[in-house]
């Protein structure tokens, strides 16, 4: 089965990771937390509703199906990283999803960061496993359907991202088409003294 690693392409507006979905079955088969322990500030008890998990892990072959075309995509540590810093830049942080089908508002990623070392990495103290070049996201869920119905029960175990990614082998080959195609006009002008 073919391997196809996913880049961003820079010269895309829309390029990069737009939105977060949370899901029961995410791609990069990694289940968040819900941190719902209880708070104690003075006499105020409430529950933090924050999800953490891995959004995106670098080098994990990713299985997908098109029809009958089945292969498995995987990101670089690099475009992870990249994917990462667009998320923010380009103030995506509140942009949710449900199962990659319904827009939901009032969750939104209030952190975001690559893991750089195992063992003191935040995510260890809640035991997770994420390795080197992860980016992991904690969301705020405001949402109390979302919190009730879907986090509370189980519905959903994981973050899953949504955005536009090029196909590096299909990149490489446009270039060596626009290469040859400019090559070609070269040899026009030369040949025809313009």
């Amino acid at each position: 089965m073919r391997i196809v690693e996913l880049i961003i392409d820079e010269k895309e507006d829309l390029a990069g990771v737009d939105a977060i979905s949370v899901v029961e079955f995410p791609a990069i088969e990694e289940n968040f937390i819900a941190l719902n322990q209880q708070l104690q500030l003075a006499k105020v008890d409430d529950e933090k509703r924050i999800l953490m998990g891995a959004a995106l892990i670098p080098n994990k072959n990713i299985y997908r199906r098109n029809g009958d075309d089945e292969y498995y995509i995987f990101f670089s540590d690099a475009t992870v990283r990249k994917a990462s810093e667009l998320f923010l830049m380009n103030s995506n942080q509140n942009n949710a999803t449900l199962e990659h089908e319904q827009k939901v508002s009032d969750l939104s990623v209030v952190e975001s960061w690559i893991v750089e070392d195992i063992e003191m990495d935040k995510s260890k103290k809640y035991g997770l496993n994420a390795s080197v070049g992860t980016w992991m996201v904690s969301m705020k869920v405001n949402n109390d359907t979302i919190w009730n119905d879907f986090v509370k029960t189980g519905k959903v175990k994981g973050f899953s991202i949504e955005g536009m990614f090029a196909d590096k082998l299909e990149m490489s080959l446009q270039k060596e088409q626009e290469e040859e195609l400019i090559q070609k006009i070269k040899q026009i002008i030369v040949k025809h003294n313009l």
